[in-house]
């Protein structure tokens, strides 16, 4: 079942989006400004998100930028401007399909359907991925490093998936726990930090002197993205 994100401040139009969405079997949540919208994403973890362009709070392009460095969610903007610039402006942000108001909620929910589409192509053909001499198997739950298999906990595995979503960005410790802990027992100040020094351990040919999982002073943790393969 798809979980699907409605961010549209006007209540009319996020009503009716969510009752077609909901009769073509999604599980539907509504908020109408864009801090909403932040919380949303990272608590309820949608597939998809509807995003309005213009919201109070935040607007729908700092919306998107933010959502694109934490979520794998596909990205449909809605919006009353209906210019070229302000489409590949949208699509550049990281939006995955651009629908100008007044639009068709028919249509609407066929964009989806073909985002759903394509999000399962890319997810299979994602099932690996490499960063350098690291291969992160999505479905096995198996990292090999170079030709040795590295013997990772669940939560050292979440951690790494995450980090390998996009290799050089740095992710703080509360972006960490939201992204890879679910559990409110894992979620200690220190939690990240644990998990890292055991992730190294075993990850790394030298601990102390760490190549694939960087620290970022004052900031987080990164996957170096410079590794050769």
């Amino acid at each position: 079942m798809t979980k699907l994100l409605i961010v549209e401040d006007d209540l009319k139009t996020s009503n009716l989006v969510a009752m077609y969405a909901e009769r073509e079997g999604h599980t539907v949540m509504q908020v109408h400004d864009g801090l909403q919208a932040l919380s949303a994403t990272r608590s309820f973890k949608p597939d998809v998100i509807v995003l309005d362009l213009m919201l109070p709070q935040i607007d729908g392009l700092d919306i998107c930028r933010i959502v694109r460095g934490e979520s794998e969610a596909g990205i449909i903007m809605l919006t009353a401007r209906s210019t070229e610039t302000d489409k590949l402006l949208g699509l550049d942000t990281g939006a995955d399909d651009y629908l100008t108001k007044p639009f068709s909620p028919r249509e609407l929910m066929a964009r989806i359907r073909a985002l759903l589409r394509r999000m399962e192509e890319r997810q299979d053909e994602a099932a690996t991925r490499l960063v350098g001499d690291l291969s992160i198997d999505l479905q096995r739950h198996r990292v090999i490093r170079g030709n040795e298999l590295v013997d990772l906990t669940p939560r050292e595995f979440a951690l790494l998936e995450v980090l390998s979503r996009h290799p050089g960005q740095v992710y703080s410790r509360d972006q960490l726990m939201d992204l890879a802990f679910d559990d409110m027992y894992e979620r200690a100040p220190r939690t990240v930090d644990v998990h890292v020094l055991n992730l190294r351990r075993k990850l790394e040919r030298d601990p102390s002197d760490p190549e694939y999982v960087l620290t970022i002073y004052g900031v987080g943790y990164k996957l170096n993205d410079e590794l050769d393969a």
